[in-house]
């Protein structure tokens, strides 16, 4: 079989190129990245290939363990993301209708999505009516990846990772307290749920109860925790903001004498994206993390 190029292929780069290379980055393979895109892996190799011979420069060196960027990839990266999201960004803005000016797509982890940033999104469309506010929720793995490949413009999340192109701001502290539904129960108890907060958290657990067994409940978010010990009885840890209301409804209690643990959060975004309404929408969210980290401070 004849895997030469055609010459005739490599003049012209295109929207497909892009967001395969985006795609590769953000999964770290060819394989993981043709899952993503809903394609074959030999139209990622062939795509990459194509774009590889247009900038006359290896982008990735393929290895088991998956495609790591050369440093001319590292190089075409940032402006990867820039052609991307320029072109999405003129077929949405063609496509907006009259009255709005651009769009914004913000990504969260739920736990953001309770109280703070409904509230913020309120404000904001009062401030700024001409703009089109998409919002997501997921967890970190996808927030970065869609930060990666430039379909989401601001992430919110708890544990994020280093990425070029992607500046990452701490925002404020939660604080997490352990909260029960029976405060006259001794703990530990069977009725202990945890809530995966990250490895951040999980050090400081370990640390503080080096000798508590695998907990029977366990979740991934803390919606969830919420939820199942409300309706069923329990104790989990929360963050003071999104359990004060439940606090003050005598719906939860603090469990005596167990400690608080500090949980940072932050927001990531490009840093090589100048768009005024993308900084309209930091220093907006910056706003919210200064009065947000007062009252952590006030609890």
């Amino acid at each position: 079989m004849d895997n030469s190029i055609d010459i005739s292929d490599t003049k012209l780069m295109d929207i497909d190129q892009i967001k395969t290379f985006l795609g590769v980055v953000a999964n770290g393979s060819f394989l993981e990245a043709a899952t993503r895109l809903h394609v074959t892996q030999s139209t990622v190799s062939t795509r990459i290939q194509r774009l590889e011979a247009y900038l006359g420069v290896s982008l990735f060196v393929r290895n088991r363990s998956g495609a790591v960027l050369t440093l001319p990839g590292r190089r075409f990266l940032g402006h990867a993301k820039s052609i991307l999201l320029t072109l999405e960004q003129a077929q949405y803005d063609i496509g907006l209708p009259s009255r709005f000016n651009a769009s914004i797509t913000i990504g969260a982890r739920i736990a953001f999505w309770e109280e703070l940033l409904p509230q913020w999104l309120g404000t904001m469309r009062r401030q700024a009516p001409d703009i089109s506010i998409c919002s997501e929720i997921g967890f970190e793995d996808d927030l970065m990846r869609g930060l990666i490949e430039g379909r989401i413009d601001v992430g919110m999340m708890y544990t994020p990772q280093h990425s070029p192109g992607l500046q990452i701001e701490h925002l404020f502290d939660e604080t997490l307290v352990l909260l029960t539904t029976d405060p006259d129960k001794p703990w530990p108890n069977d009725d202990y749920i945890y809530v995966d907060w990250g490895p951040a958290f999980y050090a400081l657990h370990s640390s503080s109860y080096p000798d508590l067994e695998r907990p029977p409940q366990l979740v991934n978010i803390g919606w969830l925790g919420v939820q199942l010990i409300l309706s069923n009885g329990g104790s989990c840890f929360l963050p003071m903001r999104i359990a004060e209301p439940l606090i003050q409804a005598n719906k939860l209690f603090h469990v005596p004498g167990s400690p608080q643990f500090r949980l940072p959060a932050y927001m990531v975004f490009s840093s090589g994206n100048d768009s005024l309404v993308l900084y309209q929408v930091l220093e907006s969210l910056r706003s919210l993390a200064v009065v947000e980290q007062q009252k952590v401070l006030n609890f």
